[in-house]
């Protein structure tokens, strides 16, 4: 008897279940019908770009899944970013273009700051918005290297270096550069710099020449970018969303799949421990590699 008393309940519960998503799916295809917002229509995804660019691998994982789901017709690049590393950056800004090219248009939204390479990913987009107050631009390149040739003398520190390649140990912190040493680095950012320049003007379809007249490592505001055609319309993330929309052919405002949440280890003992400071110096990074930076 109790046996077939579990039968029947299970039964019952599996009829239930497919009964109540009957009628999800016909209740989202009649609003959707009627012009409403549909439970299982078309949807604009954000994805987040959050703090010093060093590793993309999350973000790059994001944009593919959202870029093979049909459900989502647009996506919309929240960037709140000083910048970074250049490699993770381009890899960035092609998957943006990826996107783009499987017929989903992607659009930035500028937050507090989207400089340098910030700014780099988001001239991927094929429109981008920005507050009037945001802090944005800051088009180069740099390298920052330390020298502590003297203070070493000071503890009597000698630096010994073996190497083979004249310019193996090129940035050396325990001696003065050469200035042979400084043309072959200079000729490396000014490379990147040309990248930059060109990722600039292809996205935003203006002349070399004229992001040249801007791109000199300045911090302009939304509304400056704006006046420069830096970006296409002062707005937030709301705006955006609508953007997009729009470019999508969707209603507005549309039905959003909202930012996928990345907790590290790292962010839980920063929580855990309220110790803010230990952590932000960013991950990967050693006080002896000195990467190019696109950075504010």
């Amino acid at each position: 008897m109790g046996r077939r008393l579990t039968i029947v309940a299970v039964t019952v519960l599996v009829w239930l279940a497919v009964a109540g998503l009957f009628v999800l799916v016909v209740g989202g295809a009649r609003s959707e019908g009627a012009g409403g917002s549909a439970l299982f229509g078309p949807r604009v995804a954000i994805v987040e770009l959050e703090g010093i660019i060093t590793d993309v691998d999350d973000v790059v994982r994001d944009l593919k899944s959202h870029r093979e789901n049909p459900a989502v017709r647009a996506v919309v690049m929240r960037i709140n970013s000083p910048g970074g590393v250049v490699g993770p950056t381009q890899e960035l800004h092609d998957a943006i273009l990826r996107v783009r090219q499987a017929g989903k248009p992607v659009v930035a939204s500028l937050g507090a700051v989207a400089a340098s390479g910030g700014y780099y990913a988001a001239v991927a987009c094929d429109q981008i918005y920005a507050n009037p107050g945001t802090l944005t631009g800051s088009i180069g390149v740099i390298m920052q290297l330390a020298n502590v040739e003297q203070l070493m003398k000071k503890v009597g520190v000698d630096y010994v270096v073996v190497k083979a390649g004249a310019y193996k140990d090129i940035g050396n912190m325990g001696r003065p550069m050469t200035p042979e040493e400084r043309r072959v680095l200079q000729t490396l950012l000014d490379d990147v710099h040309a990248q930059f320049v060109g990722a600039v003007a292809a996205g935003r379809k203006l002349d070399r020449a004229q992001v040249l007249g801007f791109a000199d490592g300045r911090i302009v505001s939304g509304a400056q970018a704006k006046a420069l055609n830096m970006v296409d319309a002062l707005g937030g993330l709301e705006e955006a969303l609508d953007g997009a929309a729009s470019l999508a052919g969707l209603p507005k405002p549309p039905q959003v799949i909202g930012p996928r949440r990345h907790l590290s280890i790292m962010d839980l003992l920063r929580n855990q421990l309220d110790l803010p400071g230990w952590t932000r110096l960013p991950p990967g990074l050693s006080v002896f590699k000195t990467p190019l930076y696109l950075m504010d």
